[in-house]
């Protein structure tokens, strides 16, 4: 039989160590013909995740010094995160961003979207600062929900939509 301790663990252990998550939502807005796109990412894991690229283990993200958080962010999509509509890449505009609790969630659009069936989504985002980092990518097509799970060892996939 498991002593108290042993089991005190067992119901705590999950929670010893941190999720690494993202979860990106694509939706395509047919009347403005754009995608829209919003993702959330905690803010400690991102905090980590430019300390390293800028090179400053004490920025605090909040307050950053020099570059706002929108300017490291919009640079950091540019490597980090990126969509391709039946095989063509498109440019992505970072709108902006705001807190939520222990998330931030940054806003994200595609204009001049024509139809598509097939979207491939990059989204590398903090898995070079930890291995076990998941971003969820949700995209939405009319009716049509389907979802990603992209890794560091998988940061790249594709969906394909029925045509209509």
């Amino acid at each position: 039989m498991p002593s108290s301790l042993s089991i005190i663990y067992l119901i705590i252990a999950p929670f010893l160590h941190p999720l690494h998550v993202s979860v990106t939502e694509i939706e395509m807005d047919e009347k403005d013909k754009r995608l829209e796109i919003m993702m959330r990412v905690f803010m400690d894991d991102l905090e980590v995740a430019l300390r390293n690229k800028y090179k400053k283990p004490e920025m605090d993200i909040l307050s950053p010094q020099g570059l706002s958080v929108d300017q490291m962010m919009e640079d950091y999509l540019k490597f980090h995160f990126r969509i391709t509509l039946d095989n063509k890449p498109v440019a992505i505009k970072y709108l902006g961003n705001e807190q939520d609790g222990d998330a931030f969630i940054f806003y994200i659009e595609v204009s001049n979207v024509k139809k598509w069936t097939t979207i491939t989504v990059q989204n590398d985002i903090i898995t070079e600062t930890y291995d076990d980092q998941s971003n969820l990518v949700h995209v939405t097509l009319g009716e049509t929900v389907r979802s990603l799970r992209l890794t560091k060892n998988h940061p790249v996939d594709k969906l394909t939509f029925e045509a209509k």
